[in-house]
């Protein structure tokens, strides 16, 4: 009985000693990524926010953190990047697009100034069927076939906001019609399946342009600004956080054909994690440039 006590102490201590040591270790790691590596990002109905969102959702799953994607306009996912309720947003256009955002929260939000895509651009855009429409100067002369209307977006979101601008600037005797992308895009292509005239802001990368012949109008007065760039922000402490996460986020490039196909396969699937794992498994070495 007593050889018995006698091992079951000594047991006892090696798991102690154990578990003291785990913990030492993580401590002495100064507390280099957080234990429950739960990550929370924002996922705004933009097809490309939905595809990105979802990418990196396979990736940091594959890697072992636990990732919830949230649903939210922007002003919304701006308010809880703040609050620390939301951990990331993948999308932030800059310098025009977005630069509201940035201008009100830039002391309690953390802006990367990493940039995932260098080449994007916006403006309003008809189909290119429309050849006596080239121009946002030409559209008040053309109201009738508009009936007026600029079919809009989600009203939280930056481009909706600068196209308010542009319609003010332009002094156009037009409406902007809140809706969302899903619905935008339904009327863009109910428009062109009976070649009816259409306005609409639009914005690439985006699939549409694959689908549609679509056509930007010219910006004399430059409001939607020239090249824009997409970066992510992130809560203020996350990356004191997630160390690891903030380089792997620092280090996402991705050019045309690869945002095109990721947008087109996530897209084309049934749901859209399904896409973004099928991408993500077809593309590993670009992966492995960013998680390195």
């Amino acid at each position: 009985m007593n050889k018995w006590k006698k091992s079951w102490s000594m047991m006892l201590v090696i798991m102690i000693m154990a578990v003291l040591t785990a913990c030492g270790s993580t401590e002495e790691a100064g507390g280099e990524e957080k234990a429950d590596k739960k990550i929370s990002i924002g996922q705004v109905s933009w097809a490309e926010n939905i595809a990105v969102t979802n990418m990196w959702k396979v990736i940091l799953e594959d890697k072992g953190y636990d990732v919830k994607l949230t649903n939210l306009n922007m002003g919304s996912t701006m308010a809880a990047l703040k609050s620390g309720d939301l951990d990331a947003s993948l999308e932030i256009w800059l310098p025009v697009q977005d630069a509201n955002y940035l201008e009100s929260y830039q002391d309690t939000v953390n802006f990367s100034d990493a940039t995932w895509y260098d080449n994007a651009k916006v403006g309003l855009v008809v189909p290119a069927y429309m050849e006596d429409v080239n121009s946002i100067e030409d559209l008040n002369e053309h109201k009738e076939k508009f009936e007026g209307n600029i079919v809009g977006l989600d009203p939280g979101a930056g481009t909706m906001e600068v196209t308010e601008q542009l319609i003010k600037d332009y002094d156009l005797n037009y409406v902007l019609q809140s809706s969302s992308e899903p619905a935008m895009l339904a009327e863009i292509g109910e428009a062109i399946k009976d070649k009816q005239p259409i306005v609409a802001p639009l914005w690439s990368p985006h699939w549409i342009f694959s689908k549609y012949d679509l056509k930007f109008l010219e910006d004399p007065k430059k409001v939607y600004g020239g090249i824009e760039k997409i970066h992510h922000a992130t809560r203020l402490g996350f990356a004191e956080d997630y160390p690891e996460v903030k380089e792997w986020f620092k280090n996402w490039k991705m050019n045309d054909q690869q945002i095109g196909e990721l947008i087109n396969v996530v897209e084309n699937s049934e749901e859209p994690i399904d896409g973004a794992r099928k991408w993500v498994e077809e593309n590993q070495d670009l992966i492995g440039e960013w998680v390195k």
